[in-house]
């Protein structure tokens, strides 16, 4: 019975090894301890208007996860969005969502096959690269949901995510994430629309303590209301992230995911 028992903890120890020496010797760049991504979903107007001129006075670089219908409306700006440095991600080319949804009934996921949303996405990273001339690496899930069909017939389309892209990025997420053991075909994403600075703050400072990817996800970019990132709330993370003495990596979500990557 010692015996067996002796062997079973020596199995254990040997499982874990690899993953708590993993989470040991991974490292920051610039002796950081954390990372914050700030990310934006849709390509809506005010992402232009109002956090383009925003980004660019504070210094910092986001992503932005667009549907090329609204690219096309103002081609212009998003093609300065590419030039300042910004990253584009592919958010799919028909925002597919659950039925339960309203605004998704006649483009429901429970109507897709893993065959169509491909091509969904496949046409939108066609479209970006056609416009302006950037290849996402990237990729947000509409509605943060990753599945299609329903029911016995239901499949996920992480795998497929995972083929394309060096970031599948989620939505609604309650953690931050592990560098150690998350999966970057479905990492999670925290909202921070209609977020006062502190609180956005306070998540950023649980994330730092223990060494995670905190990726915020915002769609709006002005004036705290439903699904919109007031202004203040970007300073506060830009400014915390700046301050040498909180070791914040503040960087595009891809940039970190292959850099994450590149560690494991």
């Amino acid at each position: 019975m010692m015996k067996r028992r002796i062997l079973f903890l020596v199995l254990i120890a040997g499982c874990a090894g690899p993953l708590s020496g993993q989470a040991a010797k991974f490292s920051w760049p610039e002796g950081k301890r954390a990372a914050v991504s700030l990310t934006f979903d849709d390509g809506r107007p005010s992402q232009i208007d109002t956090g383009l001129p925003l980004l660019a006075k504070l210094g910092i670089r986001a992503t932005f996860y667009v549907l090329p219908g609204n690219v096309e409306k103002r081609l212009d700006g998003w093609k300065k969005a590419v030039q300042a440095g910004h990253e584009i991600g592919n958010h799919s080319m028909t925002h597919p969502c659950t039925a339960n949804y309203a605004f998704s009934r006649a483009n429901a996921l429970e109507d897709y096959d893993l065959e169509r949303i491909a091509k969904d996405i496949d046409a939108a990273q066609q479209a970006i690269a056609r416009m302006l001339g950037v290849t996402p690496a990237s990729f947000a899930y509409p509605c943060g949901q990753s599945f299609v069909g329903r029911g016995r017939a239901a499949r996920s389309y992480v795998p497929l995510v995972a083929e394309r892209f060096v970031l599948g990025r989620g939505y609604m997420g309650e953690a931050a994430n592990d560098v150690a053991v998350f999966d970057a075909a479905q990492a999670m994403g925290t909202p921070f629309d209609d977020m006062a600075p502190g609180d956005a703050l306070k998540l950023l400072e649980a994330a730092a303590k223990d060494g995670r990817w905190i990726i915020f996800v915002g769609h709006d970019i002005g004036p705290r209301k439903f699904q919109s990132v007031d202004a203040a709330t970007i300073e506060a993370i830009a400014a915390y992230a700046k301050d040498p003495a909180n070791g914040i990596w503040l960087e595009p979500a891809g940039a970190v995911a292959r850099y994450i990557a590149s560690r494991r």
